[in-house]
């Protein structure tokens, strides 16, 4: 059974937001790393660059696969983990703390209504 944290917004593609103030933490979830299998390298994006909703960012290479990453909200990257260049596998043994992939100054907070709460997410992957 994935991890689903209850405190985290989802989108349709698995991407996972926390927020904490204005800064939105994003990574991919537990379900969509299971699925992709052991990660070996990601493009992600520099601080300082503006991400619009639903916008490729980024990829996510698997040994399976290569998959795109989808912004979930709008606004400017503050902040990458660069850990993952040297330790992506930390994107399947933690989404949802130390493979956390980037935090974004959001723009517009409304975006985050049009995200699925944890229940809903569940039933999406169900």
């Amino acid at each position: 059974m994935s991890q689903i944290p209850k405190d985290c917004k989802y989108t349709e593609e698995h991407e996972w937001v926390k927020m904490e103030g204005d800064i939105a933490t994003m990574g991919i979830t537990d379900y969509a790393q299971g699925e992709l299998g052991d990660v070996v390298f990601l493009e992600l994006p520099e601080e300082g660059d503006i991400l619009k909703l639903g916008e490729a960012f980024g990829s996510i290479e698997a040994v399976k696969t290569v998959a795109d990453l989808y912004s979930p909200v709008s606004g400017e990257v503050v902040g990458v983990n660069s850990e993952l260049e040297d330790t992506p596998e930390n994107v399947n043994q933690d989404p949802f703390g130390e493979g956390w992939l980037i935090k974004i100054k959001i723009s517009d907070s409304a975006e985050l209504d049009g995200l699925m709460d944890a229940s809903a997410y569940e039933q999406h992957i169900a």
